[in-house]
């Protein structure tokens, strides 16, 4: 029995226990499996932009507390890079705040902009930690489906934005958008994202855009919301650089935004972690001015590697939705005679000796999400080949 008679966790976070990526990846190590699961790389990023770091380490440059908003050289890397590849102009001293991390960042926006009894809409299925920040700001999470589409030549998921206009009601504060969207891979057109900007002017709507994966695309390009008219002073854009140049364990991310929605996150993110990655932001910086050929390398890479894995998954019986971004694949375990994700993927590793994440984790309705299952693809190839020769199995 807790003190007083009453739970010790909070009663806002009473759902959110330990994530399925701890459980999953616990598995993994137990079992041997090859973990397909959390999504981070298994080969560090550029050898220029680590030993940037090196060089910030030993020339003292972040060794103590930066500045709260960020080092100027990082804040004034984000506005040219929001220049150089969406035309968007910031003030790197009023529009631009560093955050440990994405995840960071959305807390600290959640946490700045919605109040107890506030609803936010986002999109379903969602990053986990979308939920546990709603809830920690006290606001009320009503989810908008991204469905399965299989009437086309390349199954995908989509936006319906008719239910996401329905869903819109006078209690609604905030759109949460992830795109490109994990887990689905989903990539948002520049019609959809245009008829969301048309919805948050008309009900007058702030936005808070989770674009970590802006440079893994494929076939497809990414367009800011904060692009399109009416918008720029209602949205709050996230990235980081962890997705980018595959150092995640640095957790450097930054806002950009108004200089009015910058102050109101940066009132939250100061009692946070204050600041952090001191040395890393240096880094980061460098690595923002990397030549394009850099980043369409990044694409070319992981695009590959998409379809090496794809192609095993769809050997191995799965329907595969080969996505337009981020480095997930989302599959159907239908075909394979499955219908309970979770089932399927703490089976797995007996099976097959690999570990993937049950999609299901990321709805609210979770009848939704049980067929699926998601495989993350950002690791060496001779990973990637090994987990296809093991799937194979399935099919027989």
């Amino acid at each position: 029995m807790a003190p007083m008679g009453r739970p010790l966790l909070n009663r806002r976070l009473a759902e959110f226990r330990t994530t399925i990526f701890a459980e999953m990846s616990a598995l993994a190590v137990r079992t041997g499996s090859i973990n397909l699961g959390q999504g981070f790389p298994d080969s560090d990023g550029p050898e220029e932009v680590r030993e940037a770091a090196v060089r910030a380490l030993r020339d003292g440059h972040g060794n103590q507390y930066p500045p709260g908003p960020g080092v100027p050289e990082l804040r004034t890397a984000v506005t040219e890079h929001q220049q150089r590849w969406y035309g968007l102009s910031y003030d790197p001293d009023r529009e631009v705040l560093v955050t440990a991390g994405a995840t960071e960042a959305i807390a600290a926006s959640l946490l700045a902009l919605v109040e107890p009894g506030d609803e936010v809409i986002a999109l379903e299925p969602y990053y986990d930690s979308y939920a546990a920040c709603i809830a920690m700001a006290g606001g009320t999470r009503v989810p908008v489906t991204l469905r399965p589409d299989v009437t086309g030549p390349r199954p995908a998921f989509r936006l319906d934005l008719d239910e996401l206009r329905a869903a819109v009601t006078d209690r609604t504060r905030l759109i949460l958008l992830n795109t490109p969207h994990n887990p689905t891979g989903t990539v948002l057109s520049r019609a959809e994202l245009a008829a969301v900007a048309e919805l948050a002017v008309e009900r007058d709507l702030l936005v808070v855009t989770d674009e970590v994966y802006e440079h893994l695309v494929f076939g497809t390009e990414h367009t800011p919301l904060a692009s399109f008219p009416g918008m720029r002073e209602r949205t709050v854009t996230i990235s980081s650089a962890g997705k980018t140049f595959s150092f995640t364990g640095w957790k450097v991310g930054w806002i950009t935004g108004s200089p009015e929605l910058v102050a109101a996150v940066r009132s939250a993110k100061q009692f946070l972690t204050y600041v952090s990655s001191g040395p890393f932001q240096y880094a980061v910086a460098e690595a923002l001015r990397l030549p394009d050929s850099h980043f369409h390398g990044i694409r070319e890479d992981l695009l590959a590697k998409r379809d090496l894995l794809a192609g095993g998954l769809a050997d191995a019986g799965f329907r595969v939705f080969r996505p337009s971004g981020t480095y997930f694949i989302t599959t159907d375990i239908r075909p394979l005679g499955e219908t309970d994700g979770f089932a399927f993927c703490r089976a797995l590793p007996e099976r097959c000796g690999v570990v993937a994440i049950p999609n299901a984790v990321f709805y609210d309705h979770q009848d939704q999400g049980a067929p699926f299952v998601r495989f993350a693809f950002c690791k060496r190839d001779s990973v990637l080949e090994e987990a296809a020769t093991r799937l194979k199995t399935l099919a027989a």
